[in-house]
């Protein structure tokens, strides 16, 4: 058996839970094993991101976890961080165009 932990996390809400597994548990298992979605209805852990050590694991079923690692349980993105960055760089730029058009008298 191998010690690991599984964490998730809401705006308000955390739950970091401490599990033991049979070596050679994926982070899906591990994941699954965790119960998480007692803690939090609505979350679907079988479909869920994740990641260890806050870097994403592309293959989380394949994924074979060591001693005192941490899965994490990513949460749904709700806006795309790259659209977000590119609405505000325009509004940046309007702002600035807006500003340049201003005279000081």
């Amino acid at each position: 058996m191998i010690a690991v932990e599984v964490v998730y996390a809401l705006a308000d809400k955390q739950k970091l839970l401490r599990l033991a597994v049979p070596q050679g548990t994926s982070a899906r298992e591990a994941a699954l094993r965790s119960e998480m979605d007692s803690y939090f209805p609505g979350l679907d852990v079988a479909t869920s991101p994740l990641g260890i050590f806050g870097k994403a694991v592309p293959r989380p079923e394949e994924r074979t976890l060591v001693e005192g690692e941490r899965v994490e349980i990513y949460r749904p993105l709700i806006a795309d961080p790259k659209e977000v960055r590119k609405q505000r760089a325009a509004k940046a730029a309007l702002n600035k165009a807006g500003e340049a058009g201003k005279s000081v008298t």
